[in-house]
């Protein structure tokens, strides 16, 4: 190895980073970031306050690295949509997977949300840099459809603003989709069958 070169991170380290930042993503999902203390992220990881200050400068560095890896992970539905598809079943795609990414990654969507209720202000940049140009490429590609008369002529924005807003609701009201439905209508596949529904007439051209 050459001198001044960094040194690989041993295998103990690397499996301590994992544990603090699932750790952090449990207590940031839950408080938010100003809510959430290292002390508590310190206890739920099962480490000293030091022990996390050795992998990490502080709360906010831990909140960033969180949101870094979130974001592809995040843009990645949006990013599948496909120009040369079927225009209705490329967005009903989208709406599923969207509606998976609830399920599976509830905390993840509930940190996401917290970060941009507080301003972005720590993700800001990354909306600039990452989000816009996607959103705007698949925007463009929606108004084509629409244009040429294979979907019904809305908003491409306020389409995918539609269905940002149903699908993270399953994961960020969790706690009251589970007290209302109760009896199992809010179930995944129910869900998924409902939107799919909606968006799907949304689509329809009226004849």
């Amino acid at each position: 190895m050459p001198d001044g070169a960094p040194k690989k991170p041993s295998r103990i380290q690397m499996r301590n980073r994992r544990v603090i930042l699932d750790a952090a993503l449990n207590v940031f999902s839950q408080y938010g970031y100003r809510g959430a203390t290292l002390d508590q992220i310190a206890a739920e990881a099962g480490l000293s306050k030091p022990n996390i200050l050795y992998y990490f400068q502080g709360k906010e560095q831990i909140h960033l690295t969180l949101l870094s890896q979130l974001m592809e992970t995040w843009l990645d539905p949006l990013v599948e949509l496909d120009a040369d598809g079927d225009p209705k079943t490329e967005i009903l795609d989208y709406v599923q997977r969207k509606l998976d990414m609830a399920r599976d990654l509830p905390r993840e969507s509930r940190l996401f949300a917290g970060e941009i209720l507080q301003g972005a202000p720590r993700i800001g940049p990354n909306l600039h840099s990452e989000l816009k140009p996607l959103f705007d490429q698949k925007c463009a590609v929606i108004a084509g459809w629409a244009k040429a008369g294979k979907i019904a002529d809305i908003s491409p924005q306020h389409l995918i603003f539609s269905i940002w807003a149903t699908t993270q609701h399953y994961a960020d009201f969790e706690a009251q989709v589970n007290v209302l439905l109760g009896d199992g209508l809010g179930s995944h596949d129910t869900a998924s069958q409902h939107l799919r529904e909606m968006f799907g007439r949304m689509l329809c051209i009226n004849t």
